[in-house]
């Protein structure tokens, strides 16, 4: 078992290396969309989880997740030839929702927003359903026991 220290510093490194790969030696349609966004590795340094966002609509999605697929191949062989590890880890990669649900979360506080200043407006313009005062006074009851 590795420390987790050195996981995350190897994770950060097979990071750098697949947006390299894939900028530069992956030929498949697709992949030049594709982001990195974050790579974990488990503590015994024999798995790799790469996140990655895509710019585009859902067919541009799928490309990409196809295009992954075939060159996961390619990318785990440049893994290790540039990591001095015994071990290669195999790679899985996943699409990070983390965009999608930062754009949903916004439309929720800009929702939240509007209805916070609705119900400022309303309270501003509100009366009182009684008397603006209710309580009793101490004049008023000086004056009632008379």
């Amino acid at each position: 078992m590795a420390d987790p220290a050195r996981a995350a510093r190897l994770a950060q490194r097979i990071k750098v290396i697949v947006a390299e790969a894939l900028r530069k030696q992956v030929k498949q349609p697709g992949v030049e969309n594709i982001t990195i966004t974050e790579t974990r590795v488990t503590n015994d340094l024999q798995h790799a989880t790469i996140y990655y966002t895509i710019f585009g609509g859902t067919e541009a999605r799928q490309e990409a997740e196809d295009s992954l697929a075939k060159s996961k191949g390619i990318l785990r062989r440049e893994v290790g030839k540039n990591l001095t590890i015994r071990l290669t880890p195999t790679l899985e990669f996943i699409s990070d929702e983390v965009p999608e649900t930062a754009s949903h979360v916004e439309e929720l506080i800009r929702l939240a927003k509007e209805r916070d200043a609705e119900l400022a407006a309303r309270a501003a313009r509100a009366e009182f359903a009684g008397e603006a005062d209710p309580y009793k006074k101490p004049e008023d009851d000086e004056a009632a026991e008379s």
